[in-house]
């Protein structure tokens, strides 16, 4: 476990056992017990038959959230397509507080014509109504979107399916070398695409603000380098390959800046770079530490990051500036890789329980710790944008795959996948 904070030290290794990656898929191991029921309809169809069940994504969704519990199929006393066929005195029995229906067109098979309804069972009204007009290939995206409308609509919260997820992967080929893998995936864990291969370790991902460039570390040249990429066009920059280690790197809230650890002066330390210029200020100054796994607060003002300053690892804040560095972790002996609540409230981090590592979040005003899950060997977590779940890594059977977790640890989810593993996850923020 000591690699998942130390990653400065793991590069100057040799090659991680980093993991594979196919198709992944969310079970839900843990739930709320106040779910909300829904009645979601099969959407009607005319024309040409959708690639895309999108009553189905929908669905999924809401259920992987938590926060909502979908009528079986089975139990729909009817599927209505239009709001003069709703009877709401029949949904009404099914204790069913939410209705969406829909209907899906196409006369050529290439462009469809989507439309939905989300009805108040109870009073008996609309809530919100749409029409889209998409090709084919965007189906599945409308799809989350139309779940974000619903769970926004309900909550009152921002809804998280149309974002992203990255992780990396480890493959073996068949004369038993490894490849490795940058791969970005629809927040259900669909529509996985390779956006870096190496026969060299790709590590630490992470995301810009406005959701359509990632940096990382590589080995594909011999020693560690950040790079950054558009997801676009593909198009990378290698933005540090200094003498010594480069590594975790992470963007601030404005994206103009990196905050990432170099040991370019012998001891690694915390810069920021200003990526425009590559201008370098250094921010942390401690010789007898390590320095690493820097995080923005969203105030831009602050880096939080992970210290053995105090013999063990734990999480500093300082100023982006540099100054002195203030200890943020106090409850129990190991506290490492940070993350950052939307809200700038809440600290995730990996937390040692009698040796063994947990995810837990800390209340930064009140420093109140409370630990979320109750697998093992649990690494970097990443909040959801809206703030409400967790990402990691942990194990299972010996082997790495994500999970997620709930910010009050009611809401469990694991995102299976087969034959391989996957580690060092990253949830984009929202999209545009």
């Amino acid at each position: 476990m000591l690699r998942g904070w130390l990653k400065t030290i793991a590069l100057m290794i040799a090659l991680l056992p980093w993991p594979a990656h196919a198709l992944l898929t969310i079970e839900i191991t843990g739930g709320s017990e106040a779910a909300l029921p829904i009645a979601i309809v099969p959407f009607g169809t005319e024309g040409f038959a959708p690639p895309e069940d999108l009553s189905e994504i929908v669905s999924n969704d809401l259920a992987s959230s938590g926060r909502f519990a979908p009528l079986e199929k089975r139990d729909l006393i009817s599927q209505p397509h239009e709001s003069e066929q709703v009877n709401f005195s029949d949904w009404r029995l099914l204790r069913s507080e939410g209705l969406l229906i829909g209907k899906v067109s196409s006369q050529d098979g290439e462009n469809y014509q989507v439309q939905f309804q989300l009805f108040d069972v109870y009073k008996a009204e609309q809530l919100v109504g749409k029409r889209y007009q998409v090709p084919a290939s965007g189906l599945r995206n409308l799809g989350h979107q139309i779940a974000d409308i619903v769970y926004e609509t309900l909550t009152g919260e921002k809804g998280v399916f149309s974002t992203r997820l990255a992780f990396v992967s480890e493959m073996k080929n068949a004369d038993g070398s490894k490849r490795y893998a940058l791969q970005v995936s629809d927040a259900d864990g669909a529509n996985p695409r390779t956006v870096l291969q190496s026969t060299q370790p790709i590590l630490s991902p992470n995301w810009a603000p406005d959701g359509e460039q990632l940096t990382y570390v590589s080995f594909e040249n011999g020693k560690a380098e950040v790079y950054v990429q558009q997801l676009s066009s593909g198009r990378r920059n290698s933005v540090a390959s200094f003498e010594g280690l480069n590594t975790a790197p992470a963007w601030s809230p404005d994206g103009k800046k990196l905050a990432l650890t170099l040991s370019k002066n012998g001891n690694p330390e915390i810069y920021v770079m200003e990526l425009a210029s590559g201008n370098l200020s250094r921010v942390t100054h401690n010789s007898q530490a390590i320095d690493t796994e820097a995080v923005w607060m969203p105030n831009g003002r602050e880096i939080l990051f992970t210290s053995d300053r105090g013999g063990r690892p734990q999480i500093y804040r300082v100023d982006a500036s540099g100054g002195r560095a203030e200890r943020v972790t106090f409850e129990g002996g190991y506290n490492a890789s940070a993350d950052i609540s939307p809200d700038g409230r809440m600290m995730s981090m990996v937390h040692s329980v009698n040796g063994r590592f947990h995810i837990a979040v800390q209340d930064l005003q009140t420093g109140t710790v409370q630990v979320l899950t109750d697998t093992t060997g649990d690494e970097s977590p990443s909040f959801a944008p809206n703030g409400r779940m967790i990402l990691y890594a942990t194990e299972q059977k010996g082997r790495g795959i994500l999970a997620a977790v709930s910010v009050d640890g009611r809401i469990k989810q694991r995102l299976g996948e087969s034959g391989s593993a996957v580690r060092e996850p990253a949830w984009s923020p929202f999209r545009n």
